[in-house]
């Protein structure tokens, strides 16, 4: 036998193995894409909050009371407590609230926090020092309304 055959018989072989080996084993997944995070909410400003306090439907049913109580003489208000963000669980919120804007007066209604990420509102009590959902406060409001109803 002459050197080339036993080259040439010497290659197909370790092909041969190279590719039994390979059979045996899975193909490699494709990598995993880097782990994308969710899009942060987008900041909410302080007049784009109060524009949403004043879009609830109990402040508009207020405010609108406000005036016709009045023969509009007063007005219902988003104000500002503070300028400083009060945080609850690490979350950012604007501090306002709900006010009769009367000439010789301004008689707050209702306090609330509202989130500079996301949507979420908050009713503060400052008398007694706790805070609930709009969800929570909606159903206590109501109960109040039905009873004096």
């Amino acid at each position: 036998m002459s050197a080339r055959p036993v080259r040439l018989l010497s290659a197909t072989l370790l092909a041969l193995a190279a590719l039994a080996a390979c059979k045996g084993e899975k193909p490699a997944p494709p990598p995993k894409p880097a782990a994308v995070q969710a899009p942060a909410a987008p900041a909410r400003t302080r007049d784009q909050a109060m524009a949403e306090l004043m879009a609830l439907p109990e402040l508009k049913t207020w405010s609108d009371q406000i005036e016709k109580r009045s023969h509009g003489a007063a007005h219902g208000a988003v104000i500002e407590d503070d300028p400083n963000p009060r945080i609850i669980e690490g979350k950012a919120y604007y501090q306002l609230s709900f006010v009769e804007d009367r000439k010789q007066d301004v008689h707050r209604r209702a306090s609330f926090l509202v989130a500079h990420q996301g949507d979420e509102i908050l009713v503060d009590d400052p008398d007694n020092d706790t805070v609930q959902s709009l969800a929570e406060w909606r159903r206590n409001i109501r109960k109040i309304e039905l009873k004096s109803g």
